[in-house]
């Protein structure tokens, strides 16, 4: 009977989540799914979306910055993604005199496009599936062995596939290495910025939208991608040209309809849908409010700076944006998880799961990896919870902190008597020093010191709490940033032009090295070992617990979790119920915009130039029934990576540009729930009434491929 009931239970679990929309595909194994894409509205085919020796939509698909995704929308390499990731890049050409990222800026013609050092951004030109070719010769062998032959594959297909020609070459396991996939791509390097909506358009609503429906934000920028003579990629050159891509998206200024078919194209980051579940308990319960409260100290004290001067609200804004984007996706995330009561769901599955492969012999394999994992999970919990506060301490908190890590990889290389590497690891660091510290306020990193160290001394385990912060903290927080090298400019660049001779003593008496060393000294010595441990038994155990979905379950809709390499998902533009009483409609307007502008709020600010358009009512060829859409809903799997990928119709074409996820849709990343999980885009309609008539930018939409 109880087999029946578990049986029962997890048949239950997979046909409420395996819906069509869940799951982040390999543009390869569109083959698969592709009726069920036809059957939601899709009318091209799997070969136009994705095709490795002609022509498809994959060629228009951009990994922007190593970090999100953009597309290329015109014949002349324009490339559009979010605001919020080309932020870095809008506030390093922003001034108090020229302050772009305020006012906006849209470029008049080629010459005028603003040049970013170090942006890049990469095309797929090929995704293989190598599998057996990695594997190939491990049969006989054992323990490091298999390893050992595995790297090796690995080093000559790579070898092979950049055999006379500038691409660059990845293989990457999927599914915890029970899949292999050879990713080939092509990375351009002078990569030029067009323009961007103001700060009021661009990050309309701030945190008080942020992760939230109904949403308003024209969360878009505009840059160009430059290629030399040859249309290949060139370091930043005034005789590189415009890209001329090999497919670009045409741009649908049709109507919208409600469950017209959606799919979004992009580099999704991390996603971890098997996570066990006394894991994911642990994670809702202790870790993910212990980062949030880290989060919350530092954004007290910048949030209060940047208010009080322009000039801190350019220097900090992009620090700002990483540190809140995170701190409130958790927020949600706890939330969502707790509302779709995830880890009880969990554990239904894995108990089901256990015993259908008790069932059998066929699946002995699988027979002890949920008990397995569970231990495991219960047992290293509190290291990863330690190792997880000491990245928001000294990788996220006070900035002191960067310097200091700086420092110690010179004093590696001293030690290490590398003289010609560490000559060249300072000059390095005499650049990265000075625009650090452009952006840098003592006074604020001063403050987040103080607090950040009082809850991290009260919040972890006391055996791995430094000796330094069981000194009186007001104390060592005047030693370090009245005394400290680290954070004033002109003493550090004195330690730099002189290293050999503070290398030796003087470095080591700072008191901001010596927490960083405490620091990092309890880490390797006290952390590492039980990390490596839990990371590496649990991935380990993760591919035969995985296997077993696949072979004990064929009919169920399988995906690999998300790990930044090219994916579709579909689904369908539509609202949400997220809970009870409660009724999402798909698509906001500009009416809204004004609603919200209306409240007074900060968040809700907006330029003269937007109020008297629309006390105009001018809305040029983009309006739907008399109403300017600004952003959409669909029920499209997303996570942190999608940023800036292209939301597309059933024809392949562009309508809109995907930014964000509800806050109920944060849970995700662990559990998809196709009733409430949904993503937020900017209708690709508002982006190009800011470009042409807001921002008075007719001759950049001219390039673009428009379908009426």
């Amino acid at each position: 009977m109880m087999k029946k009931v578990n049986f029962l239970l997890l048949f239950m679990f997979l046909n409420v989540f395996a819906r069509a929309e869940e799951g982040m595909l390999i543009p390869t194994l569109l083959g698969a799914f592709e009726s069920d894409m036809k059957a939601m509205g899709m009318k091209i085919s799997a070969e136009d979306i994705y095709d490795a020796n002609n022509a498809s939509i994959k060629d228009a698909i951009i990994h922007f910055g190593g970090g999100c995704t953009s597309e290329i929308i015109s014949d002349k390499g324009l490339l559009l993604t979010n605001h919020h990731c080309g932020f870095s890049q809008i506030y390093s050409h922003s001034t108090v005199e020229n302050n772009i990222a305020k006012y906006g800026f849209w470029a008049k013609n080629l010459a005028e496009e603003l040049k970013n050092p170090g942006l890049t951004a990469s095309r797929m030109v090929k995704i293989e599936d190598v599998t057996a070719k990695v594997l190939e010769g491990t049969e006989e062998l054992s323990g490091a062995e298999i390893n050992q032959k595995i790297m090796a594959n690995i080093a000559l297909l790579k070898a092979e596939a950049t055999d006379g020609n500038h691409y660059e070459a990845n293989i990457k396991p999927f599914d915890y290495g029970n899949s292999y996939f050879l990713l080939v791509k092509e990375t351009f390097k002078d990569i030029r910025l067009v323009g961007t909506p103001p700060n009021t358009v661009g990050k309309f609503g701030g945190d008080t939208d942020n992760w939230v429906w109904p949403r308003h934000t024209g969360d878009f920028s505009v840059f160009r991608i430059y290629a030399d003579e040859n249309n290949k990629p060139a370091e930043y050159s005034e005789n590189n040209k415009p890209y001329t891509p090999i497919h670009h998206l045409p741009i649908s200024l049709k109507d919208r309809q409600v469950d017209e078919f959606t799919m979004v194209f992009g580099f999704p980051g991390t996603t971890n849908q098997h996570t066990i579940s006394n894991e994911l308990d642990f994670i809702i319960n202790e870790m993910r409010p212990a980062q949030i409260k880290m989060r919350d100290l530092s954004l007290s004290v910048i949030n209060a700076a940047m208010k009080k001067s322009e000039a801190t609200q350019i220097m900090y804004a992009p620090k700002q944006a990483r540190i809140a984007n995170a701190w409130k996706k958790w927020i949600g995330q706890i939330d969502g998880l707790k509302r779709g009561n995830a880890v009880a769901k969990k554990l239904n599955y894995e108990d089901a799961y256990a015993a259908k492969a008790a069932e059998s012999d066929e699946y002995k394999e699988f027979q002890d990896v949920v008990k397995s994992l569970r231990e495991l999970s219960a047992k290293y919990n509190s290291s990863d919870f330690t190792y997880n506060m000491y990245i928001e301490y000294v990788y996220v908190g006070s900035e002191m902190f960067k310097r200091a890590r700086a420092i110690n990889d010179l004093i590696t290389l001293y030690k290490e008597e590398k003289t010609e590497e560490l000559a060249k690891a300072v000059e390095a660091e005499k650049e990265a020093m000075k625009s650090f510290f452009e952006k840098y306020d003592v006074n604020i990193d001063k403050e987040i010191f103080l607090m950040q160290s009082e809850y991290y001394k009260n919040t972890i385990d006391t055996a791995f709490i430094p000796a330094s912060l069981n000194e009186d903290l007001k104390d060592l927080q005047e030693e370090i940033f009245e005394e400290s090298f680290l954070v004033d400019q002109e003493e550090y660049m004195n330690v730099l032009n002189n290293f050999d001779k503070y290398a030796k003593k003087k470095i080591n008496k700072d008191a901001g090295i010596q927490l960083f060393t405490e620091l990092n000294d309890i880490f390797r010595n006290k952390l590492l070992a039980d990390l490596r441990v839990y990371y590496g038994t649990k991935n380990q155990l993760m591919k035969p617990y995985v296997k077993g979905k696949y072979e004990m379950y064929p009919e169920a809709k399988h995906w690999a979790n998300a790990n930044s390499t090219l994916r579709v998902t579909y689904g369908k533009l539509e609202g949400s119920t997220p809970r009870d009483g409660m009724k999402y409609t798909p698509h906001t307007t500009l009416d809204g915009v004004i609603e919200k502008y209306n409240t007074g709020k900060d968040d809700f600010d907006l330029l003269p130039r937007m109020l008297e358009l629309y006390e105009e009512k001018n809305y040029g060829d983009y309006a739907q029934d008399g109403e300017l859409w600004v952003c959409f809903t669909g029920s499209n799997h997303t996570t942190g990576g999608n940023s800036g990928s292209p939301v597309i119709n059933g024809e392949g074409h562009l309508i809109g540009v995907n930014f964000d996820r509800s806050w109920e849709s944060t849970m995700s990343d662990y559990m998809f729930d196709a009733s409430r999980c949904r993503n937020i885009s900017v209708d690709i309609r508002y982006v190009l009434w800011m470009i042409d008539i807001y921002g008075e930018a007719p001759h950049i939409v001219d390039e673009m491929t428009i379908v009426r």
